[in-house]
């Protein structure tokens, strides 16, 4: 089949939707390193599934179709916007539980990037949400759009408001060298970043090594590498393998995704380096293969730690390289703790680089109240499971 030199995104809506029948959206573009993560990263923000995809380029142009599930919204326009202004949107109100999740959701349906925040709450059971975010839209410097996204948010937390306020404040909010040093402790960075495994409470949904099947061919093409996938299915699994491939400054040149029973999935893909030739180097190959391993079997980290007489709530995901972070985690975070009725008392993301990599860490703090407390081991499983789409 031939591939059109007409850029556009045309998005098909199922008629079948609530049976699970997949929408199709189909990508026609200039082609680049990284395309795919980009797309694959929009479409994770949208809270779509990918359940396959078929990827051709003709090394100018690019003809991509994902089958997605889920409810894709109306927008016309996927390609990744230039840099976005940084607003801080304040809000003063009385706590309650599962503020920060309505509070949280409200944004993400107002489709408003939430790239830092800051919570803190008050003896006196008041509470002062920070959220520093972006707008897809490109509108919140408009009054209307400003007031609109003021009448939602005071409309999901009612009587108990106390201001809502929108400002600008620039994208060097979100610098990493924004946090101190010493905002993460030696003792964190080493025992629950890189050595923490997934929760071995997870029944079913503990990944291991045999969990993933990653194998590298050059005989079938003369002009690239094939790289085989087999693993289990998790929520941007795509994503993390196109994350990948872009830190490593690889190309996609063909490429068949699709999902297999028993959330079992199976990626074929034809890479070629950035100087236009195949991975032939052993210690290449093994190090490419090492990181996608370890990409698929734990692409976030999860923990839950005592701070004393408190107990913080970590999660922390790699950042890529272009500086962009991981969509709708701090969502996620949030939705699980609602589920399990446990309060937020306060939250912070920050960027660090810890090792050779930075990455984005979200703490929180919480608010485990009077009454039968949630064992530490089920809050890490129930947020685990969220991020990865189990439940």
């Amino acid at each position: 089949m031939g591939i059109p030199c007409d850029d556009v995104v045309i998005i098909r809506r199922s008629e079948r939707e609530a049976d699970g029948e997949p929408s199709v959206i189909t990508v026609n573009c200039p082609d680049k390193t990284g395309l795919g993560c980009d797309l694959c990263r929009i479409i994770l923000f949208f809270g779509l599934s990918i359940v396959r995809g078929d990827v051709s380029t003709d090394g100018k142009w690019c003809y991509i179709i994902f089958w997605v599930v889920g409810t894709p919204n109306t927008r016309s326009e996927l390609r990744p916007p230039k840099p976005p202004d940084v607003f801080l949107i304040k809000i003063r109100c009385c706590d309650r539980r599962g503020l920060l999740y309505d509070l949280t959701s409200v944004l993400c349906e107002l489709e408003l990037v939430i790239k830092r925040v800051k919570v803190s709450t008050t003896p006196d059971g008041k509470v002062m949400d920070l959220f520093f975010v972006t707008d897809t839209r490109e509108l919140l410097h408009t009054t209307k759009r400003q007031e609109d996204a003021c009448n939602e948010l005071r409309s999901v937390i009612g009587d108990s408001i106390l201001g809502c306020e929108i400002e600008m404040v620039g994208p060097e909010i979100t610098a990493c060298s924004q946090s101190p040093p010493s905002f993460l402790p030696s003792a964190i960075t080493t025992e629950y970043v890189f050595q923490r495994k997934t929760p071995s409470t997870n029944p079913g949904g503990l990944l291991t090594s045999k969990s993933v099947s990653i194998k590298m061919d050059n005989m079938l093409s003369p002009a690239h590498t094939l790289v085989q996938i087999s693993c289990q299915d998790h929520k941007g699994l795509l994503y993390d393998v196109m994350r990948t491939l872009k830190d490593y400054n690889i190309q996609v040149s063909y490429g068949r995704f699709c999902q297999k029973q028993r959330r079992n999935c199976e990626l074929d893909l034809f890479i070629m380096q950035a100087d236009g030739k195949k991975i032939v180097a052993p210690s290449k190959q093994q190090a490419l293969s090492a990181r996608l391993e370890a990409e698929l079997l734990q692409p976030l980290r999860v923990a839950v730690i005592s701070r004393g007489p408190d107990t913080e709530l970590l999660v922390a995901n790699p950042v890529e390289l272009s500086g962009k972070g991981r969509p709708l985690v701090f969502y996620d975070i949030t939705h699980a703790l609602q589920m399990l009725k446990t309060g937020i008392f306060s939250a912070e993301i920050g960027r660090h680089m810890i090792g050779d990599r930075e990455w984005e860490v979200y703490r929180i703090l919480l608010d485990e109240g009077e009454g039968q407390l949630t064992p530490r081991e089920k809050i890490e499983e129930e947020v685990w499971k969220m991020l990865m789409g189990w439940n």
